[in-house]
């Protein structure tokens, strides 16, 4: 290639153009930006990896599976808000079940899930994360734009298959399959409660969860 010269560029790359072709150089700058995303993804999923393995071993206890449980709920938030689909799609069911209460302009989980909306949207930072078997319960707030947000999300065999989504809403967890934990009051205990709806500066419904 002879008599070259540089005839553009944005300061991450330059276009090279010679006498038989056009070749762009990237900066060394880009590529390190693109390998760091790169291994960013791969560590991620060898932490799925391990999180799989431990949800998997039946002889792990109650308290080892409840804190692997958690574990692969933050990591899913992770995934979700740096778009990291591949991830997404090894901790979530291909036929996960969603149900949804709050205002349908507030339905961000669903359009990062189905791809219909970007990431950036709406970023989900989880403030507070209880587990109680199966069930993971997590509360966030978005403070400056008065959303306060719940997911209880139901894991099956270390992969997330259910989950029911509040927004703005004051919950009350609950559950009574065991008939001695009824109160002289007649009431089921609650097991969690959220703290966050009170943020939103407005009345809110309340609702009970029971697992």
């Amino acid at each position: 290639m002879k008599n070259g010269h540089v005839v553009g560029g944005d300061g991450e790359s330059l276009v090279y153009k010679g006498g038989f072709g056009c070749m762009k150089w990237c900066s060394t700058r880009e590529k390190a930006k693109g390998k760091r995303q790169k291994a960013k993804r791969q560590r991620r999923l060898i932490v799925l990896e391990n999180l799989f393995l431990e949800l998997a071993n039946s002889q792990a206890s109650a308290e080892d599976g409840d804190s692997s449980s958690k574990r692969l709920v933050v990591a899913l938030y992770e995934a979700l808000n740096s778009g990291d689909s591949d991830a997404v799609v090894k901790i979530v069911a291909p036929d996960l079940e969603w149900w949804f209460h709050g205002p349908p302009s507030h339905q961000f989980l669903m359009r990062m899930l189905t791809g219909q909306g970007p990431h950036q949207s709406f970023r989900f930072v989880p403030l507070s994360i209880a587990s109680f078997g199966s069930t993971v319960i997590v509360e966030g707030c978005d403070a400056p734009r008065n959303i306060a947000w719940v997911h209880a999300w139901t894991l099956t065999n270390g992969i997330i298959t259910h989950v029911r989504e509040y927004f703005n809403t004051a919950l009350f967890v609950t559950r009574f399959d065991h008939s001695d934990d009824i109160l002289p009051s007649g009431r089921f205990p609650s097991l969690w409660q959220s703290t966050l709806s009170s943020l939103v500066g407005k009345s809110v419904p309340c609702l009970v969860l029971a697992i």
